[in-house]
Parts: C-alpha cells; structure tokens; sequence
C-alpha cells in the first residue's frame, strides 16, 4: 500500500518521499483515511508507530484541499484552522517540525508555542498569521488570557498522548481550552493508554468516533530485549558505567524517578569521563533542546531524563534504555522502552532492580504480561536477590488494579544468562567531555515525543 493510495496529494507524497518513508505504518493506513473522512477519531497507539505522521498528513491534505481563502476579520487573509494540543514542550516543537517537514511544497503556515520561553516572539508570529497550530496547553490559555489569539476558526483539533496529559494533570486546562473551541469540529484523539480518565474524556469530546488500536493496549515491542539486572540500589551507579565501558554504549537513555536523581547521575557519569547531560522539567528550554541536539548527534553519550522530559524524544534506531530506577507507575515502562526498537529496528532495555523494587517489577510484568528475564552481572551481585521471573511477576497482583488484556504474538522473554555486551558502533571519544559542563539553568514551563513518520 502507498502514500497516495490513502488519498493523499502529490506535493504530500513527495514530501514523504523526501523524508525516506516509502509505506505507510499501521496506524497511517487507519488513520489517514479516516482524519480525511472527516469524523471523529479515537486512536490507541505507542510511541515509534508513526503516529505524528497518522494525524499531520491527513490534516495537511484537508486544509489543502479547503483552500486558504481570507477569512474575516483577519487582515492578513489567516486564521488558525488546526489546533494540536501536546503535553509537553519538547514534544510540541517535534509535532510542528513534522507539519514544516511534511508540508514544505504547501502555502500552510505552522507554528508551536510553548513555555519556557519568551511570549513576544510567539504573539509577533501569531498576528503574521497560523494556519496549524501546536500548543502546550498552559502556553495557549496565556495566549487566550491576553486576547492574543483567535481560536473562533478552529476547524480540527488534535490531542496527542491525551494519557500523558492526564497523568500531568492538564484536564482542567483542556476542559478550558474546549470550551473556547467552535462546538462544530473534526476531533482526535490519540493515546498510548486507555484508563479510565482517558476514557471519560474521549466520551465528552468525541462524537460518534471511528477507533482504531493497532497495538495491544500495555503491550511492549518485540523488538526490543528486555533484561532485568539485579543489584543492590547502593551499586547501581557504578554497575551503569561499567555496562557503558564494558559495551562501549553510545547513544544511551537512562531514566530516572527525580530531576535531582537525574542530575546526580549525570554528574557521577561525567566525573568518570562518560560525557553525560540531564534533562527535566526545571531545565530551560534552551539547555533541554542543546541537549538533545549533542545526544541526537551523537557527541553526548548518555541522556539522563525524567519521564516527562523524555516525551519529546524523537531518535531512530535508538540502542539502548537503561531504568535506572522502575516508574512508580508501571504504564510509563511501556512508554520508557518504547524509546528503543522503533521502526522494525531492534533495541535493547535493561532495568536495574533492587529488592526494593520488587513490587514495581510485578507490577510491570503483570501489566506486559511479561516474565521478564533476570541476568547478574559478575561482580554486581545483590546481596538480597530479586524473586525469579515467574515467581509472582506477570501472574501475582500486588494491588487491586485489573490486568490488561494479552495482546497477540507477544510470548514472554526468555529468562537465564549474563547480560551480553551490547553490538552496534563503538563511541569513539568524541563525546563532549565535563569541562563545558551546563548548571544552574532558570527553571522552564512545568511540562516531552514526537513519533516518526
């Protein structure tokens, strides 16, 4: 099946072309013709799906299509027409740089607004003129308060990772931005997860929705190998930059449960010459993006995020996710490993356990449905070990919460052996070192994930 064979147009099938993509995924063959349909859209889809591309092609193609003749009271002939709502700044900038990528041979006018930076540039670039616009709910509610945007010509709107929205606590923000929205409008609404809240506020917000699900809900890639290490939390640190050594890792995404838990880690990695950065919420938004940049280049070898700053992650063929620590929520593993084995590529996530965690752990391969695989590491021992996979993991509850359905063709990973050393390129110390080290940022917006197309 091709591009064009979804209805699209020829300036949005080369721009496709340009950016190497020559089938759509999945999702793209549902979604595509069912944006272009016109209806309301409730879509369940992870991270590395090609989900940004399912919502931004089709919206380009309509408003296209619709043509983009002045509208009143706007001197400059533009109104807003399109309005994608992402839960994080990172991932916002992502989802308009798609809409730039995609629609480069249209006259369709883009733009992001976010916090953590200057409202000026923002309010200048609004009074030239927007046809999509992607928007931080907080940032765009601003923009409401100060009357410095018209949203009475918004004729498709788009909330993208609503479950992470959610668990961010946005929901009063997005009943207020729905509010402002013209009543007659094409919805969508695209989630990793469907809990409860997710689905109440699909329920208020679609009418009559097609659904699509086109991986199992809480399932996790086959491609990615998925290992747990046992080791006791007090070691942790320094069994991570012996597996970084040892395996000569580049490109390495370790998560974190604390913004204070990530900067101490990156400071311990740098000390031992392992060029490392943290990333969250309480980085400016000019030190976030240098970091990703030096990560996706590939001259900073270790990216310590928080789950939040870590939505707006974009990096294909992405080797290795290390859990520093498990989530405290076990949904957000799916969502960490998801990092990693994107787009037919295989990837590798490791999770350092201390006893501790167990409950996380159990939590986790109830909800996968996973035996995940234990593998010591000589030296690393724990002095209290984990309970073997299978104990209690994917079959035992540790609360009340219900079991996600198993998913097809997701048998559990095989168990037994020693982590093996990592393959792929080898870093070849050209990474930045510690000396141009970056601290004491000023603190952003409160709220990161584009998917690839």
């Amino acid at each position: 099946m091709s591009f064009e064979s979804l209805g699209l147009g020829e300036a949005l099938v080369r721009a496709v072309a340009d950016a190497g993509y020559t089938e759509p995924t999945p999702i793209q063959r549902e979604a595509i013709p069912a944006v272009l349909s016109g209806g309301d859209l409730l879509a369940g889809a992870q991270t590395g799906t090609g989900k940004t591309a399912s919502f931004v092609l089709p919206i380009l193609e309509r408003l296209h299509r619709a043509g983009d003749a002045p509208q009143e009271g706007r001197r400059n002939g533009r109104r807003i027409r399109a309005l994608i709502l992402a839960p994080t700044r990172e991932l916002a900038a992502q989802v308009e740089q798609s809409v730039r990528e995609y629609g480069k041979y249209s006259p369709l006018q883009s733009l992001a607004v976010f916090g953590g930076v200057s409202i000026n540039p923002q309010i200048e670039r609004l009074r030239r003129g927007v046809d999509i616009l992607v928007a931080t709910p907080g940032r765009l509610l601003d923009h409401h308060s100060q009357r410095t945007i018209d949203l009475s010509g918004i004729e498709i709107l788009v909330l993208d990772e609503a479950d992470r929205m959610l668990d961010m606590g946005f929901i009063h923000d997005i009943r207020r931005v729905l509010a402002i929205l013209p009543k007659k409008r094409q919805s969508l609404l695209f989630s990793a997860t469907f809990a409860e809240p997710v689905r109440v506020l699909a329920e208020s917000l679609l009418h009559t929705p097609k659904r699509i699900q086109v991986t199992p809900k809480n399932t996790t890639v086959d491609a990615v190998n998925q290992v747990v290490v046992p080791v006791d939390a007090a070691r942790k640190a320094d069994l991570l930059e012996h597996l970084i050594r040892e395996g000569n890792w580049f490109q390495v995404l370790v998560f974190t449960r604390t913004k204070h838990g990530a900067n101490k880690l990156a400071t311990r990695l740098e000390k031992c010459g392992i060029s490392a950065l943290a990333i969250h919420g309480n980085k400016s938004q000019n030190a976030r993006t240098r970091a990703l940049q030096e990560f996706k280049s590939g001259s900073l070898q270790v990216l310590v995020a928080t789950d939040i700053a870590a939505r707006g992650l974009d990096i294909e063929q992405l080797p290795h996710v290390v859990n520093f620590e498990l989530p405290m929520v076990a949904e957000d593993y799916v969502h960490r490993i998801g990092r990693t084995g994107r787009a037919g590529a295989t990837g590798e996530a490791i999770s350092l356990v201390a006893v501790d965690e167990a409950p996380r752990l159990h939590d986790i391969e109830r909800l996968t449905k996973r035996d995940l695989p234990r593998r010591t590491v000589a030296g690393f021992e724990p002095e209290r070990p984990l309970p073997q996979a299978g104990s209690g993991g994917a079959r035992k509850r540790s609360d009340s919460r219900p079991a996600a359905n198993r998913g097809p063709n997701h048998p559990p990973a095989r168990a037994g052996g020693r982590v093996p050393a990592a393959g792929g390129a080898r870093h070849d110390g050209g990474g930045r070192s510690g000396a141009g080290r970056r601290h004491g940022e000023k603190s952003g917006e409160r709220r990161a994930n584009r998917t690839t197309g």
